[in-house]
């Protein structure tokens, strides 16, 4: 697809037709680099994306079972001050 290079202030740019942005997913922001003396924009990546499906793939730890319902630690030994509502 051939495009007219445009002034844009001091700078110069293209105008990419609704049907590119669309195919290419482009919101607000895009990727812009120089590789091999082409220019490519690309779209950004959603933060965090790919997330929940990396964390479906890993395997639950067996001993991770009740993790949160075992106790902190031995309070055998602690001592509590008067007034408290353990040590009361």
């Amino acid at each position: 697809m051939k495009v007219t290079i445009i002034p844009i202030g001091n700078s110069r740019g293209v105008r990419l037709p609704k049907a590119v942005l669309d195919q290419c997913g482009f919101a607000d922001e895009a990727e812009l680099s120089v590789e091999n003396g082409r220019v490519v924009i690309a779209p950004l990546a959603a933060p965090r994306s790919g997330w929940a499906e990396a964390f479906a793939a890993e395997p639950a730890a067996a001993d991770d079972a009740g993790w949160l319902d075992a106790p902190l630690a031995d309070e055998s030994g602690w001592t509590w001050p008067k007034g408290s509502k353990s040590g009361s």
